[in-house]
């Protein structure tokens, strides 16, 4: 975890390659790895991809969209699950370092250097090629990964299971207490203190998606994908682990739902009810991997096919994640006809998509598109047993 690295692991077929892997992505329980919080992981980043790459903006089908406000979308339940595996793969990275005696210290010495790359990297995305760093807007989906990822591993380092499940209390029913009343873009606790703090930088220039005081009910997910992990990390037999995954996801979503009658679903405030609901999907689709991939063994061969390029994706998602953004972001730099012609972007939908699918059908094609794009070059990476690393 010292700075960024490039590991280059043996290169040969999907089995061999699982024993190395990207960011979040140590995963190696008593009986193998986890082959499936891979696959889960390169899923979720998959769906960023596609979320936020449409050819146009006003064309975007509405699962692909967030909710305006209250409720959800899909789309609204790919940054919970990624927090939710930064979490389930925390007790694989440093229990069994604990086990042999690595000092606590030192492995938070790791977790605060290994958030603060992140947050640099958010950052950096903002900041290039501008460099407006006094005038851009600081929040981000990295910087709160990191933020996120430095509070829980640091629970889970120095607090029992049950300072965790205590902190999980806190944060869900602190955030509802703090939030009730006006739940309004504008008007809500946190959109006031993010305004307070960076005044016009935000993200809707009155509120923000990734704001301060929504950043601390998404601790609350990520800890709930620990236990998760300690779970996996049991000797209990596999279908039992799985059964168990499906019984709690239920139980939140059912949970979550009963809450949102009081405090509704909301993304952007990271409501309570919300994070019960999406850890809970989470956990439902989460275990069905497991139990194909992992408890079935079904990874290989044609009824396997479809779980390389997830775990593909898997063993290199902050990489790709950084390098689909300022791609993105160069696309729409360059200019086609000069400096008063359109975007690079804009070009390629009119001209390449939209052109034979239509408005809403060439923005999804353009998605889609960068999905396979970005999939053939972490499969060249993966061919040479590469594998960036935070």
């Amino acid at each position: 975890m010292e700075g960024v690295a490039a590991e280059t692991a043996p290169a040969g077929s999907l089995k061999n390659s699982f024993q190395h892997s990207t960011g979040f992505a140590m995963a190696e329980p008593t009986g193998g790895r986890v082959v499936s919080l891979d696959a889960f992981r390169g899923l979720t980043i998959a769906a960023m991809i596609l979320v936020n790459n449409p050819g146009s903006w006003s064309h975007v089908y509405a699962p692909l969209a967030h909710a305006e406000w209250h409720g959800w979308t899909p789309t609204d339940l790919i940054f919970p699950y990624f927090l939710f595996i930064v979490g389930v793969a925390i007790p694989f990275s440093f229990a069994r370092r604990l086990a042999e005696g690595t000092d606590r210290s030192r492995l938070l010495r790791h977790v605060v250097r290994r958030s603060l790359i992140l947050i640099g990297l958010g950052l950096a995305m903002r900041a290039i090629p501008d460099f407006d760093l006094f005038d851009m807007r600081l929040y981000g989906v990295l910087q709160r990964i990191g933020l996120v990822y430095c509070a829980a591993a640091a629970l889970y380092l120095w607090g029992s299971a049950r300072v965790r499940w205590a902190a999980v209390g806190v944060l869900l029913f602190g955030c509802w207490a703090l939030v009730a009343g006006d739940l309004s873009p504008d008007g809500n606790l946190g959109a006031r203190i993010d305004r307070f703090l960076m005044g016009d930088r935000l993200w809707q220039g009155t509120w923000d998606p990734e704001g301060l005081l929504s950043t601390l009910p998404a601790i609350g997910t990520c800890l709930l994908g620990i236990f998760c992990g300690e779970w996996l990390r049991t000797d209990r037999p596999r279908g039992k682990i799985a059964r168990g995954m499906w019984i709690a996801g239920a139980s939140l979503v059912v949970l979550g739902l009963a809450w949102d009658t009081v405090f509704p679903i909301n993304k952007n405030l990271w409501s309570s009810s919300y994070v019960l609901f999406s850890a809970g999907t989470a956990l439902l689709l989460f275990g069905a991997m497991y139990w194909v991939i992992d408890v079935k063994r079904i990874r290989d061969g044609w009824r396997g096919a479809w779980v390389t390029p997830f775990v593909v994706y898997g063993m290199n998602s902050i990489a790709v994640f950084v390098a689909s953004g300022m791609f993105a972001k160069t696309l729409t730099r360059i200019r086609v006809g000069g400096d008063g012609g359109m975007s690079l972007s804009a070009w390629l939908y009119e001209n390449a998509f939209r052109s034979w699918a239509g408005d809403y059908g060439g923005s999804l094609a353009m998605a889609l598109a960068q999905v396979v794009f970005w999939l053939g070059v972490m499969w060249l990476l993966h061919r040479r047993g590469t594998y960036i690393r935070i």
